[in-house]
Formats: structure tokens, sequence, C-alpha cells
């Protein structure tokens, strides 16, 4: 398990989501896209739902728990980059089956 920490506040993820999200993130904030990131959290955690926005103004940190870099899943990565164009922003969602 490891941690987003923005705004002085810290998110709980696993590894391999965080690692999705750095992608993303990163993505956006080097083309200048500023955007809202939502999650629901899960019942395990308090459940309701998160939102926040990013920006390039805001110093963001990923804290892995693990030392290995997960496998990246292209797919996930671009259906996410593709919710964080819309109106609501990035939405976390499950991930997807890699393609072939």
């Amino acid at each position: 398990m490891g941690s987003l920490e923005y705004g002085g506040r810290e998110f709980e993820f696993d590894d391999r989501t965080l690692t999705h999200l750095q992608i993303v993130f990163s993505t956006k904030l080097r083309r200048r896209e500023n955007f809202f990131f939502s999650w629901v959290q899960p019942l395990e955690r308090g459940s309701g739902r998160h939102s926040i926005w990013i920006d390039n103004g805001t110093s963001i940190h990923f804290s892995f728990g693990g030392s290995r870099l997960p496998a990246v899943n292209r797919d996930w990565v671009e259906a996410l980059l593709a919710s964080s164009g819309r109106t609501a922003g990035l939405q976390l969602m499950p991930e997807p089956e890699a393609r072939g």
C-alpha cells in the first residue's frame, strides 16, 4: 500500500493504482492541463467520495510501499486519460483487462 500526498493531505492507494495515476498526472501536468481527480473510498477505509483539484502549483508526492515497479497496463492509462478530459475530470476506475 502506498500513498498520494497532495495539498497537505495523504490518500492511500495500492502501488499498482499509484503507478498508473503517476503516469496520468505527469502526462496531464506536462501538458499544463489542470484537472479534478475523483475516486470512491472503499468501505474498509470509511467509504465516501473524494475529489481534489490537481495543478502545477501544488507539489505531489507518490509514496510506494514496494520497491518493484508494477507492469503498466496501457489500456488503463488510456482509459484514465480519456476520463480526465471530461467535465468531471479524472475518475478512478477499475483496471480493465489488458488486450493481447
